[in-house]
């Protein structure tokens, strides 16, 4: 059997459903849909083994913002995705606690880069509150790290984390990588959050040991924006969509290596999107307005 590839809950739960009868209910998983800052948003826990099973994800929470609407740049078009990913994110988060965020992914390859792109708009202040206290009394502590790649550096993402987390002992982390989608029209037009961890590298399918509570030791947050689609599953849906039900895998994975495709303008997409979410994230951790952390980045 085919298996169409993607790194989104809300799109495994799709799949499910297309392949079961219509009358088949979903066990162990809850969905709701809603609004937020005016971006739709869609909720998905899976509760138990039964959903873990079904979609093929671990047990947790999982919120996709569709920022489809952010690309028509309507008024506080920014601002209002900020919002809502900041908002979403911060009630996932422990209220209190030092925070370390990783900045997964290769800087060298634009589909990869939206980890590395998104610590450049954190609120860095660990080393500002231990040199002083004072000053900065207001602020939650925050350290990042970007990872490189395995091939560049040698050593694995997990590997560096791991040692990392056991020097500054942050009490949670979260983790910005790439991920895959099966549909063209949520590449760069999503956001993934979810409190289940994240395994590196599997938007480029290139997948890494699982950075999680398990292998860390503290609570994991991820925040995944998909860049691209794999080209076997992106073939699956167009035969589909022209009455072309009967799909042959094989041949459609028989080439050595596996492809994705990705927008011809993703530089700019991914630069945009990667503020967005390095924005959401001070916006969860620190009490600031935009504009303040406008003018403490800058």
């Amino acid at each position: 059997m085919f298996i169409k590839r993607t790194d989104l809950a809300l799109e495994a739960r799709e799949l499910w459903q297309e392949s079961a009868e219509k009358t088949t209910r979903l066990s162990g998983v809850k969905a709701a849909k809603t609004k937020l800052e005016g971006y739709p948003l869609t909720r998905v826990d899976i509760l138990d083994r039964r959903g873990e099973e079904a979609l093929g994800k671990p047990k947790g929470s999982y919120l996709t913002i569709d920022l489809t609407t952010f690309w028509q740049r309507k008024a506080d078009f920014f601002e209002r995705a900020v919002r809502a990913v900041g908002s979403q994110l911060k009630e996932l988060l422990p209220a209190e606690g030092p925070a370390l965020v990783i900045g997964l992914g290769n800087a060298a390859m634009t589909p990869d880069a939206v980890g590395p792109l998104a610590v450049d708009s954190i609120l860095v202040t660990r080393h500002l509150i231990a040199a002083m206290p004072r000053q900065f009394a207001g602020f939650r502590p925050v350290a990042v790290f970007r990872t490189g790649v395995l091939g560049t550096t040698g050593v694995e993402s997990a590997e560096a984390v791991r040692g990392l987390v056991a020097e500054v002992r942050p009490a949670l982390v979260i983790a910005v990588d790439a991920l895959a989608s099966r549909r063209v029209g949520r590449v760069c037009a999503t956001v993934q959050l979810s409190d289940t961890g994240i395994i590196p590298g599997s938007g480029v399918g290139n997948h890494r040991a699982a950075l999680n509570r398990e292998t860390l030791g503290v609570p994991v947050f991820a925040v995944g924006i998909p860049t691209v689609v794999d080209a076997a599953t992106l073939a699956a849906d167009l035969l589909e969509e022209s009455g072309i039900t009967e799909v042959d895998g094989q041949r459609l994975r028989h080439g050595k290596q596996e492809l994705m495709v990705t927008p011809r303008d993703i530089d700019q997409q991914v630069r945009d999107l990667a503020k967005v979410v390095g924005y959401g994230i001070n916006w969860a951790l620190q009490d600031l307005e935009i504009e303040e952390m406008n003018a403490l980045l800058s």
